[in-house]
């Protein structure tokens, strides 16, 4: 029997124009298939200088060309579903997407086969409709009256182009809830890669300070970390990270809070070996630093909501607060107080190493081989193929 050869795969992602979460589930796909073209709407490649996306073919759409659509790619957003569409994928048996806006929406022939990774639905013009539309500041009004029909069309287009993915794969559980709930498709369970490897428990003794770290944006709610902590002038706290919010927050704060602004990877890695907890307060999709925190073995207090239910386990790795209020994360300040010497750094990372980056290449190169064996014999994965099964010989 003459052997079939490798299928010929291309990739797809969003915009190239940072090195981000989005962006590291990119390049570790990119590693497993050395040869896969990247197709995306924007192309920095100063951006990616370092990293394992510096040398790759990138194939970037026309509107890379455009002035000043480096600076300005998320202006282009009405712009990208025509552009995504553009791509010419004929060549290649499988694709897969990295979607968090428009990469789904690319065009494949039925004997395609279509892999769509999903960091989120659309959010700004789903669940986060109206908190996009009332950021528009002095200019809202204007900015509603643009936004509305644009991000209506945008609806329109997501849920049409769903249907061109044969199958989701979503990085979190309430990812494939919201998939479901958007698009009425279902979705493998998957969580991105971390770079467990580049965080390790520390050879120094543990400080007295917990840690919250992030850019310091509203929706972070580091807010909530710094006026919590101002009920507790026993405990101490560091912030990492700079951003639009930094001035209201040092006014909130009270003297046992120090800011620290942006720090290189050195600094926070030695803060989160040291740290007493990292305290989470955001509502993320996956949320990567509390699984860094303990991949240092530092336990984690996190709001019980999105990623982090899935990541931070209650008295193994860390515990959770049920509201994004100042009170609710002091009572868990005097809960893990109280649990602390409970928690063990080895046992933490074990935990952490669930989600190293070779784990996921593993699992998603295992996961492609059986989508692809299925969709050769029988044709396009309805929804009963889109189970676990597809994940059953991966480590």
């Amino acid at each position: 029997m003459k052997e079939q050869p490798d299928p010929r795969l291309a990739l797809v992602h969003e915009w190239l124009v940072s090195y981000a979460g989005s962006e590291r589930v990119v390049e570790a796909l990119a590693e497993l298939w050395p040869t896969a073209p990247i197709h995306t709407t924007v192309h920095d490649p100063r951006a990616l200088v370092g990293t394992g996306l510096a040398d790759r073919t990138v194939i970037a759409s026309h509107l890379n060309r455009w002035p000043g659509a480096r600076r300005f790619y998320q202006q282009l957003l009405p712009f990208m579903p025509a552009a995504v569409e553009r791509f010419d994928l004929s060549a290649y048996d499988i694709v897969v997407s990295s979607h968090h806006a428009v990469a789904k929406g690319v065009l494949t022939r039925a004997d395609q086969l279509h892999v769509c990774y999903v960091h989120s639905p659309m959010r700004y013009a789903w669940d986060l409709h109206h908190q996009y539309l009332a950021a528009g500041g002095p200019l809202r009004g204007l900015r509603n009256l643009i936004a509305r029909p644009i991000l209506h069309r945008l609806r329109q287009w997501d849920v049409a182009t769903a249907a061109r993915v044969d199958l989701f794969v979503a990085n979190s559980a309430c990812v494939a809830r919201r998939i479901e709930k958007t698009w009425r498709r279902p979705a493998l369970v998957l969580p991105p890669p971390v770079d467990v490897a580049a965080f390790a428990p520390g050879a120094t003794a543990r400080g007295d300070f917990f840690v919250a770290a992030s850019r310091l944006v509203s929706y972070k709610r580091l807010d909530v970390i710094v006026a919590a902590f101002g009920t507790r002038p026993d405990l101490r706290l560091v912030v990492i990270g700079d951003g639009p919010e930094r001035a209201r927050l040092q006014a909130l704060a009270g003297a046992n809070t120090t800011f620290l602004g942006h720090a290189p990877h050195a600094v926070l890695k030695d803060h989160l070996q040291r740290a007493r907890a990292l305290v989470f307060a955001a509502e993320e999709d996956f949320g990567i630093l509390p699984v860094e925190a303990m991949a240092c073995g530092t336990p984690v207090i996190a709001y019980g909501r999105g990623g982090a239910c899935e990541t931070v386990i209650p008295g193994l790795s860390g515990l959770w607060f049920d509201a994004q209020t100042p009170a609710s994360v002091a009572a868990a300040l005097t809960r893990f107080t109280v649990e602390e010497s409970s928690f063990s750094p080895q046992r933490i990372r074990v935990h952490a190493e669930g989600f190293a980056r070779p784990r996921f290449q593993a699992r998603f190169r295992t996961l492609l081989a059986n989508a692809w064996a299925a969709f050769q014999t029988d044709g396009p994965l309805g929804p009963e193929r889109a189970g676990a099964r597809l994940l059953a010989d991966a480590p």
